[in-house]
């Protein structure tokens, strides 16, 4: 596992096909970063499925109806758009045609995406695991979906 030099701004993903650990950007993207962490802590992202899942493109999550339309009870969040690239292995939150939009649901990218930089709130990145986002079923929507089993700020895991 890689070394986990931040554990405040590390975040402990285990899914159905094993642990992803995404090191978060909190100079980046502040409230999308504060956001994250906040669902995570209040075991929202827990059992929620990857519901759309494009080969070659990226794996989102996020959305506790698991429909791609839902989103939690807290406020959309003003962009925080960066010059930071879509490559593999960036996560990014999702949102509508509003750029304002971004709530809970997020994404993972399978290989680089020119097209969504500087358009979507870039807040972290996979530093271990990304073998076991490769293995996510894919599909829109996704029959028998992969999910979520916890998602947890490393800080406070024992």
């Amino acid at each position: 596992m890689a070394e986990i030099k931040d554990p405040e701004n590390t975040i402990l993903m285990e899914t159905t096909k094993g642990r992803v650990v995404i090191q978060l950007f909190p100079d980046v993207a502040p409230a999308h970063v504060q956001r994250i962490k906040e669902l995570s802590r209040e075991g929202f992202y827990d059992g929620v499925v990857f519901h759309r899942v494009i080969d070659g493109f990226m794996a989102q999550t996020g959305d506790p109806t698991g429909t791609g339309t839902g989103g939690s009870d807290k406020p959309d969040l003003k962009a925080e758009f960066s010059n930071v690239a879509h490559e593999r292995g960036t996560c990014s939150m999702a949102r509508t045609q509003n750029p304002n939009s971004a709530n809970s649901q997020f994404f993972i990218c399978f290989d680089r995406a020119p097209w969504l930089d500087r358009q979507y709130s870039v807040w972290g990145q996979v530093i271990d695991g990304m073998e076991n986002v490769d293995k996510i079923k894919r599909g829109e929507p996704v029959r028998e979906p992969d999910s979520i089993v916890s998602m947890k700020v490393a800080a406070d895991v024992a």
